[in-house]
């Protein structure tokens, strides 16, 4: 018996208030969670900053990671018991593509940098190429392991999350509109944050996959269940994902480590400015150099320990960007359409004139996702559209045949805001601003902006 197909002596049993169990079978798939660079994952959150708006919302990657592998091994596990291949280019699942599977859908994340989104905006780093990076590169833990199946195995893995992999099934099981990894981190994100807006039935729509030559497809008496998973998603991305006051953190924790690099930016002209406050873990990223090693060495709470240390530095934006993120004091924020930015170059010279620098205080900020969109072959990059089978085998596009869904086709969901200093919004105030405040305040009260929202 190779490796990969290894069996434990006896399987691996972890409960998961999601999935009630999540087994491991296979000594692989235990060794690849018990490598340093998977448990590294513990240490960042899925979520990133909106436990701030959900306090629940505690849960990692390395959750979902495991959940996205349970959801990958159902997946496979239907496929093979209805739908093994009969002969050459039936179209149907080849059962040795399950480990593959298995492995890629664990692994899809663990690329994944502190606080995720945000961190990658500042420093320009991509969490899928360090993900294929740690899965490829000599010397991690993952590789080690990946290698004693074959040389080429690392390669082959990180293909399936590059979306290159010849076979397109696994790759569509771990990365399409409706995979294994949204699925998990639905179901995931709805439970922990409290909202039961991306509930959806997943036993149901693991029954209705079908394999054929193109990818994967659903059976269409499922319909409505597909249905029940699109509205799902787009109801958690407006009143979780988006949520005005988790974006208002966002804009914070942005500010706060652009301050950071645009001190350490100064300092090369000024060696009068200090960076002393910078850790060396983190020189590396101010740098925009950062090698495997020193990216791996960064997490949630690295971050955190570093930031509470900065709320004490002599420079006084970053102390205070680093008080409002440690202790939640986010942004108010508005609405805006064409009309209310109009004002914006007004209300942000109040701003200003208030003691605040726009450039670390104010943002504007842009939340849209497509709730689903059709497969075209021109976008950069083409989204693979959710195919129906019909009982004689043929194919069609979801849309085209649900009203729900076509109504809701290449329509963004979200919205546009900009934020700004609870402060702003301050009355009966007796300092020297006050005169300002008022007048910042008459923009909201004759109507030319929308109520500020937090």
């Amino acid at each position: 018996m190779s490796y990969l197909t290894q069996k434990l002596a006896k399987e691996t049993v972890l409960r998961d208030p999601v999935h009630t169990y999540i087994y491991v079978q296979e000594q692989i798939i235990l060794d690849l969670i018990n490598t340093t660079e998977f448990q590294r994952l513990r240490r960042i959150k899925q979520l990133g900053v909106a436990s701030e708006v959900f306090p629940a919302a505690e849960h990692s990657r390395f959750t979902h990671s495991l959940g996205v592998y349970e959801i990958a091994r159902k997946i496979t596990n239907h496929l093979e018991l209805d739908y093994s291949t009969q002969v050459p280019g039936d179209g149907l699942w080849n059962p040795s593509e399950r480990m593959i599977t298995l492995i890629a859908g664990l692994l899809h994340d663990v690329g994944h940098g502190p606080y995720s989104h945000t961190f990658e905006h500042i420093f320009h780093t991509d969490h899928e190429a360090f993900t294929q990076a740690i899965i490829t590169t000599a010397g991690t833990q993952i590789n080690t392991i990946l290698r004693r199946v074959s040389p080429e195995f690392p390669a082959q893995v990180a293909s399936v999350i590059n979306k290159t992999y010849p076979n397109p099934q696994v790759v569509q099981i771990i990365s399409s509109q409706i995979d294994a990894d949204r699925m998990d981190y639905l179901l995931r994100d709805a439970y922990f944050s409290g909202a039961h807006y991306g509930s959806f039935d997943l036993s149901f729509i693991l029954r209705l996959l079908h394999p054929y030559a193109g990818g994967i497809a659903f059976n269409i008496i499922g319909m409505h269940g597909i249905e029940d998973y699109i509205v799902s998603r787009y109801q958690m991305y407006l009143q979780v994902y988006f949520h005005p006051a988790s974006r208002s953190m966002e804009v914070i924790l942005t500010n706060l480590l652009q301050r950071a690099h645009d001190l350490y930016l100064k300092a090369q002209d000024d060696l009068a400015v200090d960076i002393s406050f910078i850790p060396p873990v983190m020189l590396p990223f101010f740098q925009h150099k950062p090698t495997l090693q020193q990216y791996l060495a960064l997490d949630d709470g690295v971050l955190v320990t570093y930031f509470s240390q900065w709320r004490y530095v002599d420079d006084p934006i970053l102390s205070d960007l680093a008080v409002r993120f440690l202790d939640r004091k986010p942004l108010k924020s508005i609405l805006l359409d064409d009309e209310s930015a109009k004002y914006l170059p007004s209300i942000s010279q109040l701003i200003q004139e208030a003691g605040y620098n726009t450039a670390y205080y104010t943002a504007e900020n842009d939340s849209y996702d497509l709730p689903y969109d059709a497969y075209d072959p021109k976008d950069k990059k083409p989204r693979t559209q959710i195919e129906l089978m019909r009982e004689d085998g043929s194919t069609t596009e979801l849309s085209t045949i649900s009203a729900l869904v076509n109504a809701i086709t290449g329509r963004q969901s979200g919205d546009r805001r900009f934020f700004f200093p609870k402060e702003m919004l301050r009355t009966n105030s007796d300092d020297i601003f006050s005169p300002v405040y008022a007048e910042f305040q008459s923009y909201i009260t004759n109507g030319y902006l929308a109520a500020p929202h937090n």
